[in-house]
């Protein structure tokens, strides 16, 4: 089961430094507007406000890559509690953004963290 748990928060590192990039670089570009459903215009006046999300999802992922490199038990610890904003912030975006939020970010953020947990 830590393999599965290990690949899964992997994965979930990997997912938050693929918003990074899409927020902080290409939100103006066809990538970040298919994402945000913003014209050109209002993702120009976005921009600054998107990559500012974009480096919180850096630190989510940059957290989730240090729990996974750790020692146990600390990287066992920084996993759940990076897992535990993903879920936290997937719940708060799906619930006042845009519900695609939940399937995108909460939902793999949940079975890491089910995962992890279930693995001790």
């Amino acid at each position: 089961m830590t393999v599965t748990a290990n690949a899964l928060v992997g994965l979930v590192a990997a997912l938050h430094a693929y918003i990074l990039i899409l927020e902080m670089f290409l939100w103006e570009r066809g990538p970040g507007r298919s994402l945000s459903g913003f014209d050109r215009d209002m993702a120009r006046a976005t921009a600054p406000l998107a990559a500012n999300q974009g480096l919180y999802n850096g630190f989510l992922a940059a957290g989730l890559v240090w729990g996974l490199i750790a020692a146990d038990p600390a990287g066992r610890q920084v996993q759940i509690f990076f897992l535990s904003c993903v879920v936290v912030a997937g719940l708060y975006g799906g619930f006042t953004a845009n519900r695609r939020i939940l399937v995108a970010q909460a939902l793999p953020g949940a079975l890491a963290l089910t995962a992890v947990l279930v693995a001790g």
